[in-house]
This record gives structure tokens, C-alpha cells and sequence, in this order.
């Protein structure tokens, strides 16, 4: 059975704090596992979350703050330790080439992986595969950002009174999914399209058309929202999100289950972002994201 769900692994901005660890983040999906964003301290969330090395397929950093990247030196360093049997490959801010080199050799190992390096230069897809089309988008920070959205092809949905209608039934249905007509009947006559699913990773940004590309239509949006609004200012001077404004842009774009993530340590009380959110006009599924919780996918609508 597929799994698709994300496993938070830390919700820290800038520095650690006694109960949030650095960002780090896993987005299980299909038997694939994607890495977004491994500050300091990953490798230990990840085993207290129960992600191993052998589960990831993909790196994905949106940009090189160390809140956001210095643990990649001890993941591919793990990864390699262990032996994965898949390739993996690493998504990264082409101007930041330096300081993943620097990660990625940061101490002596011995390399056992094949580790592939897809530095991003500017918006577009970055991979497809049959389960999905990833993609990254700028964003608006005082270093280059990018963000990253995974999109599921869409598919067809069988309507079993329609199949009645038409007299097919057992393995024709198979037969008519595969060929596309069967005796004069078309798929078009008993299905309709099942939009794919859709997900998107939105960190260090201000307000800026990449957030809302992003986020446009999204059944599970993961976004900063490291100020409140009250210090909405201090965000746009340090290229970040307040509450508000994530949830402002989740609704606009049609959000189905928003995660707020990312929080500056000045805080302690983490239902102040959920009404602020709220207060926003986000009305639709609203999770204020903990270390080591696992979010599920929405199911299809």
C-alpha cells in the first residue's frame, strides 16, 4: 500500500531551541522519500521519527542558511555509510555551489553512492517520474530561495453506474483503462479525470509571485511562518513570512491543509500562529507543525 505523508523532523528558525530542533523534513511518497532542508541535529530526528538513509531518493535545499543545510554534510555522509542502493540526487540553489561542495566534503568518508548534484539555476521541472513531476519556483530572500512542488499526474476516475450502463464489468473494465475504447464505448463515457495530487514547499521568503505559484491548488502546503503579524516588518526586513501571510496566501490559492513551520525562538506559545492563521481567512485543514509529527497527505476530494 502507498504511503504518502510528511514527517517533520525539526521546525526551527535560526537556532535550536529546548523543543524545536533545526528544520529538517521528509516527504514520504510511493515508496520514495524526499529530503527537504536538514539543518543541524537531522540524522538524530531522523531516528527518532524512524527515517532511515535507505529511504531517501532525493536532497532538496531551498537555500544555504545554516539553519537549512548544515546537516547535509552528516546525511550524505550517512547515506553513503550505509550503502544505499539507489542513486541520489541533490536540488540546490546554483549559486550556492560552493557551500554544498563545502558540505558535501566537509570531512574525509568513503563514498559508496552515487550522489547526483541537479543545481537550480531558475524556475522549471527538475524531475519527472511516473508518480510525479517535481518543480522549483524563486523566491524572495536575502540569499537565492528556492521553493519546490511535487505535482501527480492526473488520472481517470471509473464511474461504476456508467460501466453498468455500458454492460462492462470484470476485466473489460481493465481492457477499456488500457486501450482507451472498448466495443464503441470510450473512456470518456465512464470516467471522469481525478486530478493528481499536489504538494509544495515553501520556506525563507517573503510575499513574492513564487509563493503563490507554489501554492496555487495544493492539497498539503508546508510554509514559513517564522514572525507573527505584529513584527510583520522584521519579516520583510529579514525576507520572511508572518502567520498572516501564509495563511492569506494558502487561501487565496485554494489550500486544502495548511503546515506552519519554521519558528523564531522569541516565541513559546505555538496557538498564536493558529489564530493568527485563522484570523487570516484560512478556513480549510490547519496543522502548526511539532518535531517528529507525521502529516498525511489529504486523500483525494
Amino acid at each position: 500500500m502507498s504511503v504518502r505523508e510528511f514527517v517533520v523532523l525539526g521546525t526551527a528558525s535560526q537556532v535550536p531551541t529546548r523543543h524545536r530542533n533545526h528544520n529538517g523534513y521528509v516527504l514520504r511518497w510511493d515508496g520514495e522519500g524526499i529530503m527537504f532542508d536538514p539543518g543541524e541535529g537531522t540524522q538524530r530526528q531522523m531516528l527518532r521519527a524512524g527515517v532511515a538513509a535507505h529511504d531517501l531518493h532525493r536532497l532538496c535545499v531551498t537555500h544555504f542558511h545554516g539553519d537549512h543545510s548544515l546537516g547535509l554534510a552528516g546525511v550524505i555522509q550517512r547515506i553513503n555509510l550505509d550503502r544505499v542502493p539507489h542513486p541520489v540526487t541533490a536540488y540546490y540553489p546554483a549559486s550556492g555551489q560552493r557551500f554544498f561542495d563545502r558540505l558535501r566534503y566537509a570531512t574525509a568518508y568513503r563514498e559508496t553512492v552515487r550522489l547526483g548534484e541537479q543545481p537550480v539555476a531558475a524556475d522549471g521541472v527538475l524531475a519527472r517520474t511516473p508518480s510525479y513531476v517535481l518543480e522549483a519556483r524563486k523566491l524572495s530572500h536575502p540569499v537565492e530561495s528556492f521553493g519546490y512542488r511535487l505535482v501527480e499526474p492526473d488520472g481517470r476516475r471509473m464511474l461504476p453506474e456508467r460501466l453498468a450502463a455500458h454492460g462492462i464489468a470484470g476485466p473489460d473494465v481493465g481492457r477499456l483503462q488500457r486501450e482507451g475504447e472498448l466495443n464503441g464505448v470510450t473512456l470518456d463515457d465512464v470516467s471522469e479525470v481525478r486530478r493528481g495530487q499536489r504538494f509544495a514547499f515553501v520556506m525563507d521568503t517573503r510575499l513574492c509571485d513564487g509563493v503563490h505559484a507554489l501554492a496555487e491548488g495544493c492539497d498539503l502546503l508546508v510554509i514559513e511562518s517564522t514572525f507573527l503579524d505584529e513584527d510583520e516588518r522584521l519579516a520583510a526586513d529579514h525576507g520572511h513570512l508572518t502567520a498572516g501571510q501564509a495563511a492569506r496566501a494558502a487561501a487565496d490559492a485554494g489550500v486544502r491543509h495548511l503546515v506552519l513551520t519554521h519558528f523564531s525562538q522569541r516565541y513559546s506559545d505555538p496557538s498564536e500562529f493558529e489564530r493568527q492563521a485563522r484570523a487570516a481567512g484560512f478556513a480549510g485543514e490547519l496543522t502548526v507543525a511539532r518535531d517528529l509529527m507525521r502529516v498525511p497527505v489529504p486523500k483525494r476530494a
